[in-house]
């Protein structure tokens, strides 16, 4: 569609063509001689006899030449058609200039054209000459040109656009009066877009309300169901949900660069958190602590004590308020089986949540922070939930949400516990600290500062697999094995004893026996079982006490 003349006004087809009529010569003598009306010819319809203009005589005074318009018919019968034409809102047809007479000159100063051949610049004339409207050219009828060019045959917007004769009978197009304006074409362009728009749309609808799937794959969703995504208390969603907040990661960094990653959580309501040592241990002289909370605060943190041997340290948050400690339970009441929930912070992973259950119990450990020479050793809850490097210090928690242990070592394939320095994962063997024992040491932290150990007074060898803890012929620092006057001493132990049993423990090697005793207080009174010469006996002992860490 061409949009060369977008927004000029159309002209209105006429109710007929108007019929041309030769123009009369003037008289000698100059006088205006009156039109006369020719008579109907046989190829013209009756009634459409156009009026020839008056014109005065060449060269009289006084007077200049008109022209009067071609009008549709005469008399009556035209002004009647024109006032039903006007009632049926019908545009008034054009008014067309009379055909120039023959051999008179044409409107670009040639040799006239015949009568009846399109005139350029005219309606019937091609597109974009001169004098087509719209365009710049000579415009027909220009004043002192009398008389015009003649029309075309039949005008550019008659059927079949040209090649019949003037009278030859042809259908008027409707067109609502008044110009064409661009705004109406705009408005139908942006109609038929939105109109587009809305059925492609029905349509995208409608395939995917049918599964109309281009892949051939069909998906079901699950319904909305509230009590579905409701979480129970008690499920491990609920307790990680309630007891995340109370779990930090702790960073510690050393006066010489060095640093490590463990966790932590809030002991109690003043403010303390409960780790491993080896995790706070390069940060702990000299060096820098701080506790980040799952909601991202992050405090700075000072040591409050810390035990090597039971791998047992407390830390206090500085300008912390309003932290909610976790629930402690009771490590003595655990059985084999039972459910277990491991928070922590493996490899750095924060807020880090798995489960396992309970997988044996008494478990000794030896394990060391990779700093010192000094171990640790625990009678250990035995877990198959996942436990890594960065879980250390974490809590253990059984299926009500309390704490039953602190994770602090993992068997790894090189042989490496977490205070070693291999950086293997799990293997589906973790150890916690039963939190009765970790308890009591925090207890003592909080109070003195400093760790106090249950002893028998007596030096036993570490070897593993020897069939019991043997006391050693000589003690640290090639001293006596046995303490003179102390609970070994007093209950009749020697060098060379074999120690089997602990009460009802069994006693399989040093590491063993210390371990288990380090799971009582001070001054608790415990049964002795042990081989000498072949021969097995039973005493009664008291335990004694150190303070503070030494190699005593």
């Amino acid at each position: 569609m061409s949009t060369e003349n977008e927004g000029n006004a159309v002209p209105p087809a006429p109710s007929a063509p108007p019929v041309p009529v030769d123009t009369p010569p003037a008289s000698g003598d100059g006088a205006a001689q009156a039109p006369k009306t020719p008579a109907p010819s046989p190829d013209r319809p009756s009634g459409e006899v156009a009026a020839a203009p008056s014109a005065s005589a060449e060269g009289a005074p006084g007077q200049e030449p008109t022209a009067r318009q071609p009008v549709l018919g005469a008399g009556a019968g035209a002004e009647q058609a024109q006032a039903q034409a006007h009632q049926q809102g019908a545009p008034p047809p054009p008014a067309y200039p009379a055909p120039a007479p023959q051999g008179g000159a044409s409107p670009h100063g040639g040799q006239g054209a015949p009568y009846g051949a399109p005139q350029p610049g005219v309606y019937g004339g091609e597109p974009g000459h001169p004098g087509q409207p719209g365009h710049p050219g000579q415009q027909p009828g220009a004043a002192g040109e009398w008389p015009p060019p003649p029309p075309p045959s039949v005008p550019s917007y008659a059927a079949g656009g040209g090649g019949g004769e003037w009278g030859a009978s042809y259908q008027q197009p409707q067109r609502p009066p008044g110009p064409r304006r661009r705004g109406g074409l705009v408005a139908g362009v942006i109609v038929a877009a939105l109109v587009a728009g809305g059925v492609g749309g029905g349509v995208g609808y409608w395939a995917a309300e049918r599964g109309d799937n281009s892949t051939g794959s069909t998906t079901v969703s699950a319904s909305d169901n509230p009590a579905v995504t409701k979480r129970d208390a008690s499920s491990v969603a609920g307790i990680a949900q309630r007891a995340l907040p109370s779990v930090v990661t702790i960073e510690a960094q050393g006066g010489n660069g060095e640093g490590s990653t463990g966790t932590g959580f809030v002991y109690d309501k003043q403010g303390h958190i409960l780790t491993n040592n080896h995790v706070v241990a390069s940060g702990a002289s000299g060096g820098k602590l701080s506790a980040t909370f799952s909601n991202g605060k992050k405090y700075d943190a000072e040591v409050v004590g810390r035990a090597e041997g039971y791998d047992v340290a407390v830390v206090k948050l500085k300008n912390a308020s309003g932290l909610k400690p976790l629930a402690l339970g009771k490590s003595d009441q655990v059985a084999v089986g039972d459910s277990t929930i491991a928070i922590g912070a493996p490899f750095g992973l924060s807020n880090t949540v798995t489960t396992g259950i309970v997988s044996a119990k008494n478990r000794p450990v030896a394990s060391s922070d990779g700093a010192s020479s000094k171990n640790s050793y625990m009678s250990a809850l035995q877990t198959d939930a996942s436990i890594n490097p960065g879980n250390s210090g974490g809590p253990l928690l059984d299926a009500r949400g309390a704490v039953i242990g602190i994770n602090s070592a993992i068997q790894s394939g090189g042989g490496d516990g977490m205070g070693g320095s291999g950086q293997s994962g799990s293997v589906g063997l973790g150890f916690a600290i039963p939190i009765n024992q970790a308890k009591n040491v925090a207890d003592q932290l909080i109070k003195t500062g400093q760790p106090v150990y249950p002893l028998i007074g007596a030096s036993v060898s570490l070897e593993e697999g020897a069939g019991g803890a043997t006391i050693s012929e000589q003690g640290p620092g090639g001293g006596a094995a046995v303490t003179k006057n102390g609970p070994a001493d007093k209950a009749g132990l020697k060098s060379g004893d074999v120690i089997t049993k602990l009460d009802d423990t069994v006693i399989d090697s040093g590491p063993t026996l210390i371990g288990e005793i380090w799971t009582h207080q001070p001054h608790d009174k415990v049964k002795i079982t042990y081989k000498r010469g072949g021969s097995q006996h039973t005493v009664d002992l008291t335990l004694g006490q150190r303070k503070g860490d030494s190699d005593s």
